[in-house]
């Protein structure tokens, strides 16, 4: 059997009323906290005052978009005014990714670019990080189980990764009430993040027999989820987009990406559009990539089960999975990448610089520019 390691956070806890339950471990990371959240503070209210009931120092630190270098830099200056021991974020994938990025780096004597990939020189951790906790408030990134953060990065127009293993949470609470009724649109684009984070580990080069299992079991579950939640509020299919985020935290923190994410990357540092919604939209495209450049029996057996569950959960022929995902994706409302203003001349570069993506290097076979265009030209 495959030689394999598999990391994750040092704990994680999983269930309606986990949140609640938990207050007594966050409250045990350290007396003077920094809780990062999203733009409206005031929704996570409860949490603060739970914390402050137990003797916590809290101060709050506020993410009302995807993090960039200042933004962490913000966060960190904060955090060393307010001498925290620990850190703990609630919120979407950019609050979680925000605060692992603060926990990492205000302990650091060194600077941020330092530590990046990339545009910086990827330089380990001189430090390690404050105990850190994340309470995802959407069903997405998985990135409360991730050793990375993504961060924004304006002068190099790209958005890279602040890496190390000490950056897996000390803590991970994953609540899927606190994902109810989140609006339509972040969930149909968070959650096709989510079903593409267990699809790109499952076809990987770097998958282990783990990650596959974890996999199996989630894109099926991932795909009837996200249709189900989309036509209507079902706290069932809630919780199954939920327990599908964790898995593909789980499986690309150990397996790694492919295509879309390595597409993703550049795409969203040279535009405003979503992170989510720019996967949502190269997903369909990506599998058609990798099928078509593909000449591993292998690889094509894998492909084949993933459009299989793709035709499963929404109808159709196997072999016509890819226009089904795409087509019903349309329909659900996720725009294209002309509708988020991706235009020809930021495709063309970030074809380009998806070469040097992290994400690209887990791909299962090796994509050419021309081919990566022309996977940008069927998801516009």
């Amino acid at each position: 059997m495959t030689t394999f390691a598999f990391a994750t956070a040092d704990m994680i806890r999983f269930g309606r009323g986990e949140a609640v339950q938990a207050v007594p471990a966050l409250v045990a990371l350290g007396k003077t906290v920094l809780l990062v959240t999203g733009a409206t503070p005031a929704r996570v209210g409860w949490l603060k005052d739970a914390l402050e009931a137990e003797g916590v120092a809290v101060t709050v630190f506020s993410v009302a978009k995807e993090p960039d270098v200042a933004l962490i830099e913000s966060g960190v200056a904060v955090a060393r005014v307010a001498q925290v021991a620990a850190v703990i974020a609630i919120g979407g994938g950019a609050v979680v990714d925000a605060g692992k990025a603060i926990a990492a780096l205000t302990p650091a004597t060194r600077p941020m670019l330092d530590h990046l990939e990339v545009v910086g020189q990827g330089l380990p951790l001189d430090v390690a990080p404050l105990p850190y906790a994340a309470l995802p408030t959407t069903a997405g990134t998985g990135a409360e189980v991730t050793k990375n953060a993504v961060i924004s990065v304006p002068d190099a127009q790209r958005k890279v990764s602040l890496r190390d293993p000490r950056m897996l949470p000390t803590l991970a609470i994953v609540d899927p009430a606190l994902t109810d009724n989140c609006p339509r649109g972040v969930t149909l684009a968070s959650g096709l993040d989510a079903v593409t984070q267990v699809i790109e580990p499952y076809l990987s080069s770097k998958a282990n027999p783990l990650t596959d299992t974890i996999c199996r079991d989630a894109i099926p579950k991932g795909l009837v989820a996200i249709q189900q939640i989309v036509a209507s509020e079902d706290p069932d299919a809630r919780d199954a987009l939920a327990w599908v985020s964790l898995c593909g935290g789980l499986a690309l923190a150990n397996s790694g990406l492919g295509v879309v994410h390595g597409l993703a990357g550049p795409l969203g540092g040279l535009s405003h559009a979503a992170h989510g919604a720019i996967c949502g939209a190269l997903l369909p495209h990506g599998l058609r990539a990798n099928a078509e450049a593909g000449n591993d029996p292998a690889l094509q057996v894998r492909i084949a089960e993933v459009q299989g569950w793709i035709a499963q959960a929404f109808g159709g022929a196997a072999e016509d999975a890819v226009e089904t995902l795409h087509h019903w994706s349309r329909e659900a409302g996720l725009p294209g990448l002309d509708a988020q203003g991706i235009t020809e001349a930021t495709r063309a570069k970030a074809a380009r610089d998806a070469v040097s993506s992290s994400s690209m290097k887990a791909n299962p076979v090796a994509l050419t520019e021309e081919q990566l265009l022309n996977l940008m030209e069927r998801a516009r």
